[in-house]
């Protein structure tokens, strides 16, 4: 693939359970080597769209990854792309070292003697069997799996869900450190917005099947000011049209689109919005009717 080639090329992407649309024409592009995360409330559509671009339900509109429609080419395309939805859903009768015999056999782009290289340091042993793997275990087994997988594109959707905080971090930080690369791109989708928030490149939100947001974190941050909002200010803050406002310990919390810093510091003390911030300040303003925020 030639470099800065897009992975994922998504345009007007619609999906219908019934009479019932998920996705309303999405328009996204995932480029080489950026994170990105997709981020939305449960029902938002985030699923349907990972499933649109692994091959696994059809859709309206068009999609390609890795230059392939999915649907159409779901075998080719998962040779050079990775998934995982949930660490569960490995098969729990097998034992470890069986496992991954069996991916060897199948998977023409993983390496065994990479998956166990990875796995040295842990506490999994081959010969155990995967239904007596603690949660923590198995997220760094499902790890191992998905590095040792020379995959082009990584699809994660809510891979850490269920585990508690100290191997969600090791998670993450394992995959920035030893995964990630310029030739690779990760898709994430997670409620945990603000521990993965250190390593994306690019957020998308979406709300009821359309995006509100699609922008680099570059972006974002010369785009969007947090305020803690001075009492004598107060009116002044408002009349600039704060996206959203908060009152937290008896101060008033405002984030602006656009607000130029020098102004905003006039208001009081400034901070860029966290991703969980900036993802409350969007979703719960009424639909504009203008598409995605770009």
């Amino acid at each position: 693939m030639p470099e800065n080639e897009n992975i994922v090329e998504v345009k007007g992407l619609s999906k219908k359970f019934g009479a019932t649309e998920v996705l309303h024409e999405i328009d996204f592009l995932i480029p080489q080597g950026r994170i990105y995360g997709l981020i939305g409330h449960n029902g938002a559509g985030k699923t349907t769209a990972i499933n649109a671009l692994l091959g696994l339900t059809d859709y309206q509109g068009s999609v390609r990854v890795l230059g392939l429609e999915p649907y159409q080419n779901r075998a080719e395309l998962m040779r050079n792309v990775a998934f995982i939805s949930d660490v569960a859903s490995l098969p729990r009768f097998l034992k470890v070292s069986q496992l991954l015999d069996l991916l060897e056999g199948i998977h023409p782009n993983f390496s065994q003697s990479k998956a166990l290289e990875l796995l040295e340091g842990t506490d999994i042993r081959l010969g155990a069997t995967i239904k007596a793997l603690s949660k923590g275990m198995l997220a760094q087994l499902h790890l191992a799996i998905v590095m040792a997988i020379d995959a082009k594109l990584l699809v994660l959707d809510e891979p850490t869900l269920g585990l508690d905080i100290t191997f969600r971090k090791k998670f993450y930080r394992r995959l920035l450190e030893d995964y990630m690369n310029e030739g690779r791109s990760i898709l994430i989708t997670t409620h945990q917005v603000d521990e993965i928030e250190f390593l994306l490149s690019d957020l998308i939100f979406i709300r009821e099947g359309k995006i509100v947001l699609d922008a680099s974190m570059q972006d974002i941050a010369r785009r969007y000011i947090q305020v803690s909002v001075r009492e004598e200010k107060l009116n002044d803050a408002k009349e600039q049209k704060p996206i959203y406002t908060a009152r937290v310990l008896g101060q008033s919390i405002m984030i602006f689109d656009g607000l130029p810093e020098d102004e905003a510091s006039e208001l009081g003390t400034t901070a860029p919005p966290s991703v969980s911030d900036l993802f409350v300040a969007l979703m719960e303003r009424e639909p504009a009717g203008t598409g995605a925020v770009q």
